[in-house]
């Protein structure tokens, strides 16, 4: 069996517990405060029904929408002014905590890193990558990333292939070198399986059936570490 090389880590409720998702009054409360945006009282339920409307085109083809397409769509729909809808995503994700990672999850990935694994993040989010940058900073991991494949940025999410082989080129290595590890047993474990690599499920439930049964389970990412030692990869 090919040696790993390399990590692709999932974020939330892997490395860290998800953060929340804003809502309609929540995002309308931020525009507010930005420079040359107009608001209407609509607005929030504008938001809703168009992000329902986003959620299942995504859904259907595997894709990402950014969030600056949710705020000009609903923005449309309700007669809002937002001129930099870019610029407002920013805003909006930085009032809006992030995850908060595991302080756990984050000393076994500093071990694996100094044990010379190259470590990507590879997640579904809305976040852009600069904010999910500074949570990683704050974190004190940033360092141990040798590159991020964010949903945001590439405009699919897992399962698609497409977010698998962004994850092999950011990893610098061939897929049978890559260990894949998060908490969705089809996006983290058996999507990436079937794509070539190698797979780490975290979970605190039992052993799905249908998990092929190379894959593994571990039931939090700090027994990762542990799990590579016993298998001879570190």
């Amino acid at each position: 069996m090919a040696r790993i090389r390399a990590l692709a880590l999932d974020f939330g409720d892997t490395l860290a517990r998800p953060g929340p998702e804003p809502d309609g009054v929540t995002v309308a409360r931020i525009l507010h405060g930005l420079d040359g945006t107009v608001v209407p009282e609509a607005f929030p339920s504008a938001f809703e029904l168009v992000g329902r409307r986003i959620r299942e085109e995504d859904r259907a083809h595997f894709t990402q929408s950014a969030f600056a397409d949710l705020l000009r769509r609903s923005a449309q729909e309700c007669g809002a002014v937002i001129p930099d809808p870019t610029a407002a995503t920013e805003a909006v994700f930085t009032a809006v905590p992030d995850a908060e990672v595991d302080p756990r999850a984050a000393d076994a990935l500093r071990r694996l890193h100094e044990r010379g694994l190259a470590c990507v993040l590879a997640c579904d989010t809305r976040r852009p990558e600069i904010v999910r940058r500074r949570t990683l900073e704050a974190a004190g991991i940033a360092d141990c990333f040798d590159a991020l494949v964010l949903s945001s940025t590439l405009g699919v999410r897992k399962p698609n292939p497409l977010f698998y082989d962004a994850v092999v080129s950011a990893a610098g290595c061939r897929p049978e070198n890559i260990l894949f590890v998060g908490d969705v047993p089809a996006k983290d474990a058996i999507g990436p399986y079937r794509f070539g690599m190698r797979a780490v499920l975290v979970t605190s439930s039992p052993r799905p059936d249908d998990l092929p049964e190379s894959i593994g389970v571990i039931g939090h990412f700090a027994e990762l570490p542990g799990y590579l030692e016993h298998a001879g990869e570190l």
